[in-house]
């Protein structure tokens, strides 16, 4: 399977974006998908991530109660709805991929993941 991320771009702080995660080559419902988002000099960090099903979501303690995951599954797409943002929360952001034979399993570390998309930059001005 294919990710591409896109959606990102410049906001000041209190702003709202919404991320895209398409997928191709696959169906998207095999996969249990997450967000992810590297900060220059930092780490990847986990940010978001929803089971095959859609039923089950986990959300970084950094952006719960901010940012919402969900997906649909017709059209292989995921999406991160990002309300109240911050100037922390400028990064790189990525999705990615991996297979589960769990409808509501979630993974939250990156090396779980095997499918990577390219990141879409998420800027943040205060």
């Amino acid at each position: 399977v294919q990710l591409q991320a896109s959606g990102g771009g410049s906001v000041q702080a209190g702003g709202s974006l919404r991320l895209s995660c398409a997928a191709s080559g696959r169906s998207l419902e095999s996969f249990v998908v997450g967000w992810f988002r590297q900060a220059p000099g930092e780490e990847r960090t986990f940010v978001a991530g929803i089971s095959r099903s859609g039923s089950n979501t986990r959300l970084a303690d950094s952006v719960e109660g901010r940012f919402t995951i969900s997906r649909d599954n017709a059209k292989n797409m995921v999406y991160l709805q990002m309300n109240s943002l911050v100037p922390d929360d400028t990064a790189v952001y990525y999705c990615a991929g991996h297979s589960s034979f769990s409808t509501r399993h979630v993974s939250t570390t990156s090396e779980r993941y095997a499918y990577w998309g390219q990141g879409t930059q998420v800027t943040v001005s205060s």
